[in-house]
């Protein structure tokens, strides 16, 4: 009986190794022994936080990059009444003199650089890895804040804002890809509204300092984030999911090991990703992503979600945060108004990657879009009253209050959400191609929104413009709860059934 027992305890070391091999030099490595089915497997996440942290990096310098312009435009803009000595100045507040039509093409060129900068993402990720891509396009980033930092006309200017614009877009597309890869199935969604917690971080901090240090000072801070992002990346594994489709399994291993921690059951996880892949049927072309049906009707969603990110207004709202007090009458300090929308994005976008995986994608987003809707309104409202001359100053507290709620809802549903689905949304072998296009969306109208927003309170006034926007979350309102399916608790195959079926 004592040798039965021996025999059965032999035959399941022997299965848990030769299981791992798989002619592999990196098989060989201890670290890939999988412990026996004993109760000792177990996962720890705090690498999995490390490394989203890491690449969220890139988050938090894109989130620079677009609140970089609120501080700093009022500081560099032509001023008749400027002394022409005052050129000699050596704080560098007085280096730059930017015109109102220069000031549009400063905020807009981001959003273009953002946009040709996602597509080639996508295929570079495929080619050289998710890992090796974000270390190559933070290259940008950097390059972009030292042309900033010594910038001495309009034009080195336009250059740095298009290509911190380029890194962007590219951080767009790899982070979400990256963390989607990486995270187990149970904090999927936490992860997944890092991107946007760290973005909106990013806003905070140059609202903070911005208010305090001269724009070249700013500049030099910022430039810190992605030299640390850098030097994170040196540390971090390649995806799973990536070495597996380039046949390296015991380096898939490897990485799983090193994110999951040493006990965990990663030969399960392997054969779970590598049916993903199976599923997927390989590399599929860039025409895969318009005729497979389930592929065509994520991107639809993945879209229209980014679409209605944007016409939310939400990046007019931070590229003008403080004109929009200004121009309100609010007896509060513009800077201030600015760090409290932007500390109440950071604390609402903790919030909702606390409730993601309680409350559900969909309900946050129609929750968000309903009450930005009912504040967009209400924001329309109070600049109807004023353009008509009416006495508004005994509220004028309730543009802030406005944008406030404005940034609660947003924050909980629509920051977040369209970048946590549409990393679920789509089957590895059109990921790459699929997030780039919808990122390339989301730039397209942030351009948009960007460059006409200041037209659109011109020609309409402010009063239409607002109006325009809570029709659009209205809009989004119906859409999502008529024809978005919740993602929360569904596995791949679930998700790419339903969209099959759609």
């Amino acid at each position: 009986m004592d040798s039965d027992k021996v025999v059965a305890a032999m035959a399941r070391w022997w299965q848990t190794v030769s299981q791992t091999e798989d002619n592999d030099l990196g098989a060989r490595n201890p670290m890939l022994y999988d412990p026996l089915q004993d109760g000792v497997v177990r996962t720890t996440k705090k690498m999995q936080y490390f490394a989203a942290m890491v690449v969220c990096l890139g988050a938090v310098s894109a989130g620079t990059a677009l609140a970089w312009t609120s501080p700093v435009l009022p500081q560099i803009s032509e001023d008749p009444t400027v002394n022409t000595t005052a050129s000699n100045s050596t704080d560098g507040s007085t280096r730059l003199q930017l015109t109102l039509n220069q000031q549009t093409w400063v905020s807009s060129l981001l959003a273009i650089g953002a946009f040709l900068g996602a597509l080639p993402t996508g295929y570079i990720a495929d080619l050289i890895g998710r890992r090796y891509t974000a270390m190559v396009m933070d290259v940008p980033f950097i390059l972009a804040w030292t042309a900033t930092i010594f910038a001495n006309s309009a034009g080195v200017l336009y250059f740095a804002r298009f290509t911190i614009g380029l890194a962007t877009g590219s951080f767009c597309v790899v982070a979400p890809m990256y963390i989607s890869e990486i995270a187990e199935s149970s904090i999927r969604g936490t992860l997944g509204t890092l991107f946007q917690l760290t973005l909106s971080v990013g806003i905070l901090l140059v609202y903070i300092i911005g208010s305090m240090v001269t724009w070249t000072t700013l500049s030099i801070l910022c430039l810190t984030v992605p030299v640390a992002l850098f030097v994170g990346m040196i540390f971090l594994p390649e995806t799973p999911t990536y070495l597996l489709k380039k046949g390296r399994r015991g380096d898939a291993a490897l990485s799983l090991k090193w994110l999951w921690g040493r006990h965990c059951d990663s030969r399960s996880a392997i054969q779970q990703i590598q049916s993903e892949l199976d599923q997927a049927g390989g590399n599929a072309s860039f025409a895969d992503v318009f005729l497979i049906r389930s592929a065509r009707n994520g991107l639809i969603i993945s879209m229209l979600l980014m679409f209605f990110q944007q016409f939310s207004g939400v990046n007019a709202v931070i590229f003008y945060t403080v004109p929009i007090f200004k121009s309100a009458g609010s007896t509060l300090d513009p800077s201030v108004c600015s760090i409290i929308v932007g500390l109440v994005q950071v604390i609402m976008t903790f919030t909702s990657s606390l409730l993601i995986e309680k409350a559900g994608r969909k309900s946050l987003l129609i929750f968000s879009s309903t009450i930005m809707t009912i504040c967009l309104a209400i924001l329309g409202a109070y600049f109807d009253m004023k353009d008509e001359g009416k006495d508004v100053s005994a509220i004028g507290w309730l543009p802030l209050l406005c944008v406030v709620l404005y940034m609660i809802t947003f924050s909980v549903g629509y920051g977040p959400i369209p970048w946590l689905m549409m990393g679920e949304l789509f089957l590895p072998d059109v990921k790459a191609t699929a997030v780039a296009l919808t990122v390339m969306s989301n730039w397209f109208c942030v351009f948009l929104v960007t460059k006409t927003f200041g037209a659109m309170v011109t020609s309409w006034g402010s009063d239409m413009t607002f109006w325009f926007f809570a029709v659009c979350m209205f809009v989004a309102t119906l859409y999502v709860a008529f024809m978005v399916l919740e993602t929360k608790g569904k596995s791949v195959a679930q998700i790419q059934t339903w969209l099959e079926d759609k």
